[in-house]
């Protein structure tokens, strides 16, 4: 599963995998693919150098990657107090109201939120930035599109290759006229942030858009067969994310949440905004449900949703309250049906991309098997 890129950055196989656990990116890396660890929650730039030290430690010196949230325009002179003061007391209000109708205990005394959308903010991201470049990261991607150009600058100075996510041939052509060495197509089917084409249709229309730079296919793709989709499609390699949730390396803390995600159908996502404000796929909740109905007070926008619910997402997940208890995860969780390490998923890609290639090579008539 080698191609151009893959080669360039001196990593067995073609597979990218976004995760915000430093065991899962490592592991990933260590079995041949390039893990890209998720910087979003990194609000302490401390933890951000603790867990990259960890990072160092534990991937044979060999690449891996930092994805980080940065707009591409700077908001001068703004703080995270002057944009929570924002928040209409309605929405509040009904905050309060759907943790009640669902008896969810308040954290503990002295017990801070665990879940902040602050990564949005260009200092908290440019701090990243300020720690990350005294690593050997081979890649720097961001989720909002193309960064800053003094960051891409910076980054190609370092010998970083940068990538930004786009969910259309328009943003695509965008990202290559600001310098990007690397494209991730996001179809519709991915968990998170994403927009409305599928991938299907996606991937050829950006790499069209954006050839010569490498595109990487992203949403919907958890089999090896998928992986061979997306190279046939013309893309160098797979971005992929929602799959990791599952590993016996992540992270989540919350065995309630795990039993969900394994028994979850790809039709149990919704493309929601209760989450940041901007349409992510996630589980679909009584929590996206209250949000996306027609008789509240519907989501704000990014980034004032983000801070209006984090320390109500910190409740339900410290205490699992299930009917709630959600996470953001692409279409293919109906495929997240058991717990494996890293390296057997990795191991199951690679054996269904040889067999996909083999089946492809008897209808070519190129194989007498």
């Amino acid at each position: 599963m080698k191609t151009e890129l893959s080669r360039t950055l001196g990593i067995e196989h073609a597979i990218f995998g976004f995760t915000p656990f430093p065991a899962v990116a490592a592991a990933l890396t260590r079995a041949g693919g390039f893990g890209v660890l998720g910087a979003v929650r990194y609000t302490d730039p401390d933890e951000l150098a603790r867990d990259l030290d960890w990072m160092q430690a534990h991937t044979d010196g060999l690449p891996y990657g930092l994805d980080v949230v940065m707009p591409a325009k700077k908001v001068e002179g703004v703080t995270e107090a002057e944009v929570e003061a924002m928040i209409p007391e309605e929405h509040r209000a009904f905050v309060r109201a759907t943790l009640a109708k669902h008896g969810v205990p308040e954290l503990a005394e002295g017990e801070a939120s665990g879940w902040r959308i602050t990564g949005w903010m260009e200092q908290v991201a440019r701090n990243q930035l300020d720690v990350a470049f005294d690593y050997p990261i081979k890649l720097l991607a961001n989720a909002l599109g193309s960064p800053p150009p003094d960051v891409v600058a910076r980054a190609h100075d370092h010998g970083v290759l940068v990538a930004a996510l786009a969910g259309s041939a328009r943003h695509a052509r965008h990202h290559a006229d600001a310098g990007i060495d690397i494209v991730v197509a996001q179809g519709y089917e991915a968990g998170g942030h994403t927009g409305e084409i599928a991938s299907m249709v996606l991937t050829p229309e950006v790499v069209d858009a954006v050839s010569p730079l490498p595109v990487l296919a992203a949403g919907g793709i958890g089999s090896g067969e998928q992986i061979a989709a997306g190279l046939a499609l013309g893309a160098q390699g797979v971005w992929l994310g929602s799959i990791w949730l599952t590993t016996t390396e992540a992270e989540l803390h919350s065995r309630a949440l795990t039993a969900k995600l394994l028994a979850a159908g790809s039709g149990d996502t919704v493309r929601s905004r209760a989450l940041t404000g901007k349409p992510a796929r996630q589980l679909r909740t009584e929590w996206t449900d209250a949000w996306d109905d027609p008789a509240g007070p519907g989501p704000l926008p990014m980034p004032l949703q983000g801070l209006l619910v984090a320390e109500a997402v910190s409740r339900i997940q410290r205490h699992e309250v299930e009917p709630l208890l959600g996470t953001p995860v692409g279409q293919i969780v109906g495929r997240m049906n058991a717990e494996r390490s890293v390296q057997q998923v990795v191991d199951e890609l690679t054996r269904g991309f040889e067999k996909a290639v083999d089946r492809i090579n008897r209808i070519a008539g190129r194989s007498e098997a």
